[in-house]
């Protein structure tokens, strides 16, 4: 075989381990660059980016969700799911889901069914995949070992590759030595294997001699077009002095193949057009199409996108806020509302799919239905800088959607259900009526404050004051209206105004509506003189201990007519020490 120029690669790990010594999350590609570890050839001015073209498919794209089940879905791993389940439903596409489950080691146990609760929580779904199956599959890499080691031996018969028989310790001793290179060599290896003769090295494997495969790296790695940030070079720091070779491993010891040549075989069998993911994968993005030339297949296009940082701009992580999806749901939040977050992570709703960058304008609303996403999501609203996970973000759009869903008799069955336990928890022992915790009770709480929480974990605490017998007439709230009134010398008619309603509560058996309520309000602030602000924080003051929210008529008439005859009692016991 002819002896191939070298090339060498991005050592990733030791890019991070420099990388993360810095508190600021900037751009990846920056970040690279600054480090020495990836060269991005400049054109001109900057890097080749195109600032108008659309790169949006005229046709349908068929996309692919390959997480490892190695740890439960968080934020990251939806985004990227989420992105290329709407580029597959945008254009009338495919959507697949494929477990690379390759590396056995840091295998967890219930990961691989905790990404397909998640997603299926989350409302994407798959058209082919390790569930409902398809025909390109198995769609689990632990089930596909015979087809790599088929291409594999492909690539070693066409002279692509070769057998690595090196023992870990000689590796480690080469890597080593290549650090401490002035200046250090990102590519390690010194090809002792690959000049083996190939009868030696079919003997040695065939004798059980434990080896890996190695694709022979060619000069210079392809350079990567990516749809986002446009035509890269991206090649390593060498050490002239001292040759050595990038090759990467595409086989390893234990039988099982390297991301590497499982990524792009799985993804050329499986005929994907777009690959999305995120920005930290784009240094191995060269060695893949290094491998789709080996093979003289055509590679899907990329989309690398960027990282989630925190406020503070931070890589997020757990401490940062980067959770289980399954932990959102515990906690409270619908899967539309965190869709609508996690979709505006680096995409915003564009003008339209044909439309370029420059060219897109503001939807007015970030409010985004699935439905909606679909329609308006393409490849032009993508957004090239990190983006900030803002949790009071999430919030706004968890109290919409959980309004929304209020607001149906499904939706307010469905969310009184899932807070009567808690209610329930609570107040069983506080709660002298226990009428209070009947599904139907609960239904009117949960309706009186549908536009006052932004969580259905939130109800307990915002509607404690409906549970107790009376409210707490100590907290900072209500002491605050007490010293008001004297401030303002306003208590004696804070004492009117009860004695006045109280009079006129009880003046029929029959329940108020809550218009009758309202009227009564109005009129007792016009014809008595009050300030209409005076007479509705005394009684909010009698009815809540001061706690705002509910709509003062709507909570009266939720409370009944002896209760509220006992609260507004027991505030003219206080108002009038």
């Amino acid at each position: 075989m002819t002896r191939p120029a070298r090339i060498g690669t991005v050592c990733l790990r030791r890019f991070y381990a420099t990388s993360s010594k810095t508190s600021s999350a900037s751009s990846f590609l920056e970040q690279l660059a600054e480090n020495d570890f990836l060269v991005a050839k400049k054109s001109g001015n900057g890097l080749k980016v195109p600032a108008t073209k659309n790169v949006h498919p005229s046709s349908p794209a068929r996309t692919r969700f390959a997480p490892s089940p190695t740890g439960f879905l968080h934020l990251g791993s939806l985004r990227t799911a989420l992105y290329n389940f709407l580029l597959a439903r945008a254009t009338k596409g495919e959507f697949v889901l494929r477990v690379e489950d390759t590396d056995q080691t840091r295998k967890k146990e219930g990961a691989e069914e905790n990404i397909y609760e998640s997603l299926t929580w989350a409302g994407i779904s798959w058209d082919e995949g390790p569930t409902n199956g398809g025909p390109h599959g198995p769609y689990r890499q632990s089930e596909r070992l015979d087809i790599y080691k088929k291409y594999a031996n492909q690539l070693i018969q066409s002279g692509h590759a070769y057998r690595c028989f090196c023992s870990r310790e000689r590796l480690e001793q080469l890597r080593a030595s290549a650090k401490i290179l002035t200046p250090p060599s990102m590519a390690t290896y010194d090809r002792h294997c690959y000049h083996l003769d190939h009868s030696e090295s079919e003997r040695d494997a065939f004798s059980g001699k434990s080896y890996t495969i190695r694709l022979i790296s060619t000069e210079k790695y392809p350079k990567v077009t990516d749809l986002l940030h446009g035509e890269l070079d991206l090649q390593v720091q060498t050490n002239y002095t001292d040759t050595r070779y990038d090759d990467p491993v595409l086989f390893k010891t234990d039988g099982y193949p390297t991301y590497h040549l499982a990524n792009v075989v799985d993804d050329h069998l499986m005929k994907i057009t777009h690959v999305i993911r995120g920005e930290e994968w784009l240094p191995s993005t060269p060695k893949h199409l290094a491998i789709y030339e080996a093979f003289g297949w055509t590679p899907p296009e990329f989309v690398h996108i960027p990282l989630l940082t925190s406020l503070e701009d931070k890589k997020l992580s757990k401490r940062t806020g980067d959770i289980g999806i399954k932990e959102y749901a515990l906690n409270g939040v619908l899967p539309e509302a965190l869709v609508n977050f996690v979709a505006l992570f680096g995409w915003s709703p564009a003008a339209g799919a044909d439309q370029p960058k420059r060219k897109r304008q503001s939807t007015g609303s970030e409010i985004l239905s699935m439905e909606q996403l679909i329609q308006k999501f393409n490849l032009n609203g993508l957004t090239k800088g990190n983006a900030k996970v803002s949790e009071s973000k999430l919030e706004f759009f968890n109290a919409h959607y959980l309004k929304a869903l209020i607001e149906t008799p499904d939706g307010l069955d469905a969310i009184a259900r899932e807070v009567q336990p808690l209610l329930i928890e609570k107040f069983s022992n506080v709660a002298a009526n226990k009428l209070k915790f009947e599904l139907d009770y609960i239904k009117q709480v949960v309706s009186l404050f549908k536009g006052k929480i932004q969580n259905v974990k939130d109800l307990p605490d915002e509607a404690s004051y409906v549970f107790y017998d009376s409210p707490n007439w100590g907290t900072s709230d209500a002491m605050n209206y007490i010293e008001q009134l004297s401030v303002t010398n306003e208590s004696k008619a804070a004492v009117s105004i009860l004695e006045e309603f109280l009079q006129w509560w009880n003046s029929r058996k029959e329940l108020w509506t809550p218009a009758e309520v309202d009227t009564f309000i109005k009129s007792l602030a016009k014809e008595q003189g009050y300030k209409s602000s005076t007479v509705f924080r005394t009684l909010r003051f009698a009815l809540s201990g001061s706690i705002p929210g509910a709509p003062l008529s709507q909570l009266m008439i939720l409370l009944d007519k002896e209760n509220v005859t006992r609260r507004v009692v027991g505030a003219l016991s206080i108002l009038k020490l």
